[in-house]
């Protein structure tokens, strides 16, 4: 759990964060996300006269990902800066507006480790390829088409398509 003291926040102005999240923590469960190596976290937090606390974190670690197309694992660097803002929660008891979080009124220590996750599942893309001109499978026979060919033929066109060849030949 990353958290940082608000009571010492509050009384130092601002705090420097260094942190590790380790590779198998529990908070990658459920994500689709394999870190190859542990999340290293720093940056700084800063309370600001409005109440507001302001915190700035670089986070890098190395993922473990499959190519969208043929499924070879790649590793690609994650190397990323987040802005957190945490606001005093309006009459509702919501954030102030959609950039800021809601700075628990009383909770003694302030957890990052939530927010520094929902910002590093937003910010990774699903279309990694392993290289840009990546074939992908065959899909009759599963053949990585990159290191082999197949032999597979495409004469049977998919019965799913019919609908579509017959709006095709009456434009013809």
């Amino acid at each position: 759990m990353l958290t940082i003291s608000r009571v010492r926040l509050e009384r130092e102005g601002s705090l420097e964060i260094q942190a590790e999240i380790p590779s198998d923590d529990p908070c990658w469960g459920g994500t689709g996300l394999r870190f190859s190596t542990p999340l290293s976290v720093s940056g700084r937090a800063q309370s600001v006269v409005s109440g507001e606390v302001v915190v700035l974190v670089r986070v890098k670690g190395e993922l473990s990902l499959e190519c969208r197309r043929c499924l070879k694992p790649v590793a690609l660097l994650m190397e990323r800066d987040f802005d957190l803002v945490f606001s005093p929660a309006d009459e509702t008891g919501e954030p102030v507006d959609e950039t800021t979080r809601v700075l628990p009124e009383d909770a003694w220590d302030l957890d990052l480790g939530e927010p520094i996750r929902e910002e590093i599942i937003l910010s990774q893309s699903l279309l990694l390829l392993c290289e840009p001109d990546c074939r992908g499978l065959c899909p009759q026979c599963g053949i990585n088409l990159n290191e082999e060919r197949c032999d597979c033929s495409n004469k049977e066109p998919d019965p799913r398509w019919d609908s579509l060849r017959a709006l095709k030949e009456e434009r013809e």
